[in-house]
């Protein structure tokens, strides 16, 4: 009785001949036809590679749907609010950060209403600051380290289900003895060579996107050292100034050259 490692794929023109008529059914039957075989080739590593695309892809779609609620890296709002801070517009700046859902906002905010409290020193008031943002920060970091593990073992199982490949395609040109069939070997190597295909077509889309969302995430801590500073030194700067990153030692000079004036 012939297996499915045996058995051949189903020609490509099928599978497109049911899209036109919408026949899901036969659609999906295929489907799942070509998954089997491509599981009963790769055997259990090809499996749990699959388990590991699914779980990057729903980390990816969650980290994406995080940084979209949280408008992160959108600066404009919390600019418009240091302007105003800067003018002395306290209340009317604290109204447009609570409007906001972004971590900067909130760490920018807690530093402002700390500030106008009389009886908090400032020295606490930063060390609360630092912890306010790295819990943020935290929390923006939420499964990227199980990101990071993904794109790191799906090369490594890869390579485990290659090696499980060959060793089982040689284990078949032993037992074949003096008859031995090239198909045998080639057959073996190929389909062990199928997992490591499979391990490095997840690796490096994941690696990709954690590098990017873990740049997002240092950005946001940046944009929030930034902003804090601006809190804390409003009156060293001049009002119609905007103030942002590579900026603020020009911004400081100009001040020092209007005192001196």
């Amino acid at each position: 009785m012939p297996s499915n490692r045996d058995a051949p794929l189903a020609p490509a023109s099928d599978t497109l001949a049911v899209i036109p008529g919408l026949d899901w059914g036969h659609l999906v039957i295929q489907v799942a036809h070509r998954l089997a075989i491509v599981i009963d080739m790769g055997g259990p590593v090809i499996l749990a590679l699959g388990v590991l695309s699914v779980a990057a892809l729903a980390i990816v779609l969650l980290k994406l749907w995080q940084f979209g609620r949280l408008r992160l890296g959108a600066l404009g709002p919390v600019q418009d609010a240091l302007t105003l801070w800067r003018r002395h517009e306290d209340e009317a700046a604290l109204a447009r950060l609570r409007r906001m859902r972004s971590p900067v906002a909130r760490v920018v905010a807690v530093a402002m209403v700390g500030l106008e409290r009389p009886d908090v020193e400032p020295a606490l008031l930063r060390e609360e600051l630092v912890r306010l943002a790295s819990v943020e920060l935290e929390g923006l970091r939420s499964y990227l380290r199980t990101l990071e593990v993904i794109g790191t073992l799906s090369p490594l199982l890869g390579l485990l289900g290659t090696v499980l490949g060959m060793i089982e395609a040689f284990r078949r040109l032993e037992s074949a003895g003096t008859q031995v069939d090239p198909a045998i070997l080639s057959g073996g190597i190929w389909q062990a060579l199928l997992t490591t295909a499979v391990g490095l077509s997840i690796a490096i889309p994941v690696v990709l996107a954690h590098t990017w969302l873990e740049r997002r995430v240092e950005r946001c801590g940046h944009q929030m050292e930034d902003a804090v500073t601006q809190v804390f030194t409003r009156d060293l700067l001049p009002i119609d100034l905007e103030v942002g990153p590579g900026h603020q030692s020009a911004a400081t000079d100009a001040a020092q050259v209007s005192d001196a004036a």
